[in-house]
């Protein structure tokens, strides 16, 4: 059965910054087409925090998601905080105490993620946001594991249907949030929450998946 070790994963946390920083012009490009503009400047800033208190540590993954999840609904204003913020304070909870995560906690913890998410939320499938991502990608990374899928290749696939999903926003018509007072206009356009949550469960997973033995 494979395996990660959660105590020594902390830094795949810092990994996730990194990208969503990189990313910070792109993610506020998308956002400005259709929204507010500010995506990637806050979720970079959210992000830079909690990396500047995560370097030099030796965090768990558990532990490194709860620190980035708390400066995310602390921190950082915009609807985005929030909603990020308790899905990774919601995948810390499930990883906490555990030695090593086997593909039945990696479930839990996306699935105790998206719960997170619909509770403070209203927003579906087909909405164009960021569940237009996250959901394809649980699902995909069940599917793959109910049928005898290793770990690390239900992590593949999980990565696959997260940007499947993401690109599905093209098509969509944004139903919450700014974007949807501008109806078929925002068509054509990728929605920046699932842009960003591509980005980051690519990251997890891929670094995750590269500690697997």
């Amino acid at each position: 059965m494979q395996t990660f070790d959660n105590p020594s994963a902390g830094s795949i946390v810092l990994s996730i910054a990194d990208r969503i920083i990189e990313n910070r012009a792109y993610l506020s490009e998308i956002d400005g087409k259709i929204g507010d503009g500010d995506h990637g400047v806050n979720m970079a800033k959210g992000f830079g925090i909690a990396a500047d208190r995560l370097k030099g540590t030796s965090s768990s993954l558990a532990d490194a998601l709860d620190t980035l999840g708390t400066v995310l609904m602390t921190e950082i204003g915009g609807s985005m905080g929030p909603l990020y913020g308790v899905m990774f304070t919601e995948f810390a909870g499930k990883l906490q105490g555990a030695a090593a995560v086997d593909a039945d906690a990696y479930s839990r913890m996306l699935h105790a993620g998206l719960e997170g998410i619909q509770s403070i939320g209203s927003a579906k499938v087909g909405d164009k946001t960021m569940l237009d991502t996250l959901v394809p990608a649980v699902e995909a990374f069940d599917a793959a594991h109910a049928k005898g899928d290793s770990f690390g290749d239900a992590l593949l696939r999980l990565v696959e249907a997260a940007e499947a999903g993401r690109d599905s926003t093209l098509d969509l018509v944004a139903k919450i949030g700014r974007a949807s007072r501008l109806g078929d206009r925002s068509l054509g356009v990728l929605d920046a929450g699932a842009t960003s949550c591509a980005l980051i469960l690519k990251e997890l997973s891929l670094g995750a998946r590269t500690r697997l033995r």
